[in-house]
């Protein structure tokens, strides 16, 4: 294979990977006109279409999945391998790319990172915050976050949290209009708020468990939300009960400007987990952010 064939795969492969030839010319750093004259030099010589292009998008044909499925992971491993030799350097350096939750990117990477970066300058860090169950080796991402029992078997996972707890909390002054609920089956009774999350497929019924019974429960309310900081906000507000992680109220409920129900009802689960393809050979800078992360430091 010609080395010219070879550059000409890695920009068909970045334009399949972006669905766009604006954003893979500009990941690329050249122009929109001379990525595609490669694209197409490169179907040409082939004597195949690789991809279908239309005014809103760009998506590979048969032939160019086969090329994606049949190259694209050799050439991640050979630019793994590359990014691996920067160990060689005085300091690690990089960019390391992770998605996470709005919650677990504010109160667990965040913390962490903001310590470390003073010290590794030569190291980047991007957090693409999502809460859905991002696919990272198809994102083309370091790592993720995602609670333990989430993980995917096939991924290196490393506890990066504690166990966590839900607490279901409302204002006083909604106590004051609604008894407060002794049993889970209580709450179709109450104004709660939902949380609409991709990884529920839905609604996210509320889960509780107590003397080995588990039970969902599908709440309802005038408020639904797609992060647990807005429904927070809402609950301190005074417009329903809210069901979030107990790290997240403790101290509205120290304050008094939240009131905790059915604490009985909420046991712990795994926290939060750093975790990665276990094929991956880890970059020096993706080691120093993972042990990082590890040690909470």
């Amino acid at each position: 294979m010609a080395r010219s064939d070879l550059a000409d795969i890695t920009a068909f492969l970045s334009v399949a990977r972006e669905g766009s030839f604006t954003k893979a010319a500009a990941k690329l750093g050249v122009s929109q006109s001379a990525l595609s004259q490669t694209v197409r030099n490169l179907e040409a010589r082939l004597g195949l279409r690789l991809l279908t292009r239309t005014t809103r998008n760009v998506s590979p044909t048969q032939a160019g999945e086969r090329l994606i499925e049949a190259v694209g992971p050799r050439l991640d491993e050979v630019e793994a391998e590359l990014a691996a030799l920067s160990a060689l350097r005085d300091k690690p350096a990089g960019t390391v790319r992770i998605a996470a939750g709005d919650y677990s990117a504010e109160w667990l990477l965040w913390p962490v990172i903001e310590r470390l970066l003073p010290d590794y300058p030569d190291i980047h860090i991007e957090i693409v915050v999502d809460n859905g169950l991002t696919d990272i080796v198809a994102q083309r991402l370091d790592a993720g976050v995602r609670l333990g029992e989430r993980v995917a078997k096939d991924m290196v996972a490393v506890r990066i949290g504690p166990d966590m707890r839900m607490a279901v909390v409302g204002t006083t002054a909604y106590f004051k209009r609604y008894p407060k609920p002794k049993t889970p089956w209580e709450l179709t009774a109450h104004n709660c708020i939902n949380l609409r999350l991709p990884t529920a497929g839905g609604l996210y019924a509320w889960e509780f468990a107590k003397g080995g019974r588990e039970l969902k429960v599908r709440v309802e309310g005038q408020l639904v939300f797609n992060t647990a900081t807005m429904a927070l906000k809402a609950a301190l507000a005074g417009a329903g009960l809210a069901f979030v992680p107990e790290e997240r109220v403790m101290p509205y409920v120290g304050s008094g400007e939240l009131v905790r129900v059915l604490a009985d009802w909420c046991p712990s689960f795994a926290g939060f987990h750093l975790y990665y393809p276990s094929r991956r050979q880890p970059t020096p800078a993706f080691v120093v952010v993972a042990e990082a992360l590890r040690k909470g430091v």
